[in-house]
């Protein structure tokens, strides 16, 4: 089971990630795809905790409920090397999809902590399971749906210039 330690102390090696594969000449020669424009007190205020070590009592995050599941924001903000983070779980219920396939400038990685789903990824689907990692690259198509009988638990990273408003 991946805790919100595991997750914390991964994310020095995901930025680095992010910078290797989501940085450069070609992340900012990308056309930027059609997204909502961040909160910019939401992104003052996680600009403001990154600068300090914390931590994010999931007891204390507003919850927001859909047809599809729930989804938890954690944090949005710019960490201090200058990374634009947009951080939340979610769960997925039996059936459902998030939202359709879609591409955007940031790149993603999604934590698959229960469950089954299908990553589509330019349209071919492929299995996913508890304990995996997906990875969603700069202005790729790709798309999730839960295909399993119990809920999915997810929680996502996002990495990228378009998130820091």
């Amino acid at each position: 089971m991946t805790t919100r330690r595991d997750l914390c102390l991964s994310l020095p090696a995901l930025a680095m990630l992010a910078e290797t594969f989501g940085g450069g000449a070609f992340a900012q020669s990308a056309p930027a795809a059609a997204e909502a424009k961040p909160d910019p007190a939401k992104i003052a205020r996680g600009t403001a905790t990154f600068a300090h070590n914390t931590i994010f009592r999931g007891d204390q995050l507003p919850i927001k409920t859909s047809s599809t599941g729930s989804s938890q924001a954690v944090i949005q903000g710019v960490l201090p090397t200058g990374e634009g983070v947009e951080m939340h779980n979610t769960v997925l219920l039996p059936g459902m999809a998030p939202h359709p396939p879609h591409q955007h400038m940031h790149s993603e990685w999604l934590f698959l902590r229960e469950g089954d789903v299908e990553w589509v990824v330019d349209g071919k689907p492929q299995p996913a399971h508890a304990g995996d990692v997906l990875y969603a690259a700069s202005m790729q198509m790709h798309g999730l749906r839960n295909v399993g009988t119990v809920p999915a638990k997810y929680f996502v990273m996002a990495v990228g210039p378009n998130l820091k408003g």
